[in-house]
């Protein structure tokens, strides 16, 4: 049993824990609830609980139709705004299923059905005609990120939409085959996201910071950010200066690929089977590692964020706001998003999990890459992750691996790009290498290079010739 979830049933329902009785249906004081969560404090929802904490439990047969109802319910313009990106996590107790979910405070204030909701004690309250507790909210929720400021001097013309927007929406599609953005036009997802604006008392209208870092120029992002940076650091042989360095100031969807990319390039690669695919534990790693300086930093602050990688670790740092100063236990950490906009754009787009699931993957794919070793992650004014890294002679047979090597050889992470395009295939029927490309943010040379892998592993079948060539998965 999930110790957090068995402390949350001790302590019973207050300001953010909610027990809700869901056997085949959700009831739609569900949906009130992640409002009010989400304009409060921020709450944990436990579905097949009774209000005394009762475990009733979900019926089995309901438990994916709820799951996809819920994730379609939040992610629907109609119904929430601004849209929210929460799934459902399963557990069993005493032999019964609970669905939950922590529902994070966003920066933005949240609607349900065109009415507000705010969390007192254990009830949700409908304030929407209460114009004194609307504006006290808003006022709290101005504090909580930079993210939210906006820049009415930007125009379409100094962000990349034509060159990332198709990237996005492929990437979105790979999440989820009827992800809403693929019918959206790109001011509607950048409304949907909060990324486009108008302050509540109609000051200003406008870009985000955060729709500025997603998607700006480069010299429009040092404009806004003159101090944004990330700083990739190998120190291997020369401790006191460095091996390699790359120095990233570009917007954050293309910051996540270069800043993978080093990672892989520095770092010993590892395969294992989960399940009946082969995995990367180190693209799994990595990526939990770049999410988090991404999308969980304070950008005000002009310290640059890093990635060192040593002889035997790898050292992310960020400045962040710290809640709670200290070393973070897995088992009781409750997670606070320092950037809600970018880290749910981040999610939408497969760069991250939903909040809270990183640190879980961060632990699992650490043990597993290093045979029992655990990272390390210290809040305070500046965010400190350590992992330990694989060395060449750790045993292989431990993990089940297929194969060892420096990724100098392999710096597309392939593993990872197989799986995405693959799962694209499988739902999309076909693609041609340059899709391919926008799909894993890579080169079309290298998707070529890893559409074959898959041909040459009978997943996948090509047909046509050179730019025409198609592939599709087999059936």
């Amino acid at each position: 049993m999930n110790p957090m979830l068995q402390q949350l049933l001790r302590d019973g329902e207050g300001l953010t824990v909610e027990f809700k009785r869901c056997v085949s249906e959700l009831p739609k004081s569900v949906y009130e609830t992640v409002c009010s969560f989400s304009n409060r404090y921020g709450g944990y929802l436990l579905l097949g609980v009774e209000d005394d904490g009762t475990v009733t439990g979900v019926a089995p047969e309901a438990v994916e139709r709820i799951k996809k109802d819920f994730a379609s319910a939040l992610n629907n313009a109609q119904r929430f705004s601004p849209t929210l990106y929460i799934t459902l996590n399963e557990s069993g107790i005493d032999g019964k299923i609970v669905l939950w979910c922590y529902v994070p405070l966003t920066s933005q204030l949240v609607m349900f059905g065109g009415r507000l909701y705010d969390r007192a004690e254990d009830g949700d309250i409908d304030i929407t005609r209460n114009t004194e507790l609307a504006a006290m909210i808003y006022d709290r929720k101005r504090g909580i990120s930079s993210e939210s400021k906006i820049f009415p001097y930007i125009t379409a013309d100094d962000m990349l939409f034509e060159q990332l927007m198709p990237r996005v929406r492929l990437r979105a599609q790979v999440v989820r085959e009827d992800h809403p953005w693929m019918h959206m036009s790109d001011m509607e997802i950048l409304k949907s996201a909060s990324l486009y604006q108008t302050n509540r008392d109609a000051e200003r209208t406008g870009f985000t910071l955060a729709a500025i870092l997603l998607f700006g120029r480069d010299e429009v992002i040092r404009s806004c950010l003159p101090g944004y940076v990330t700083d990739c650091i190998l120190r291997r042989e020369n401790l006191d200066r460095y091996d390699d360095r790359l120095r990233v100031s570009c917007n954050l969807i293309e910051a996540f690929i270069q800043i993978m990319g080093f990672i892989s390039k520095h770092t010993l690669d590892r395969f294992y089977i989960e399940g009946i695919q082969s995995v990367s534990p180190r693209s799994k790693i990595a990526r939990e590692l770049v999410s988090n300086i991404l999308a969980h930093r304070e950008y005000t602050s002009t310290v640059p964020a890093k990635v060192v990688i040593e002889r035997d670790r790898i050292v992310a740092e960020n400045w962040c706001l710290p809640k709670l100063p200290g070393k973070l236990d897995p088992e009781t950490f409750t997670p606070q998003p320092k950037n809600p906009l970018i880290a749910n754009f981040f999610v939408n787009i497969g760069y991250a999990d939903t909040l809270g699931s990183g640190v879980r993957n961060l632990y699992k794919y650490t043990k597993i890459y290093t045979n029992g070793g655990e990272p390390e992650l210290i809040e305070g004014d500046v965010f400190r992750t350590i992992v330990p890294l694989a060395l060449s002679d750790t045993s292989s047979a431990v993990i089940g691996h297929v194969s060892d090597k420096m990724s100098d050889k392999v710096s597309d992470h392939d593993m990872s790009s197989r799986n995405i395009l693959l799962a694209y295939l499988q739902a999309n029927g076909e693609v041609t290498a340059s899709e391919a490309a926008k799909i894993i943010d890579r080169t079309a040379r290298t998707a070529r290079r890893v559409l074959q892998q898959l041909v040459d592993s009978g997943q996948v079948v090509a047909s046509g010739a050179n730019r025409n060539r198609k592939y599709r998965a087999v059936r």
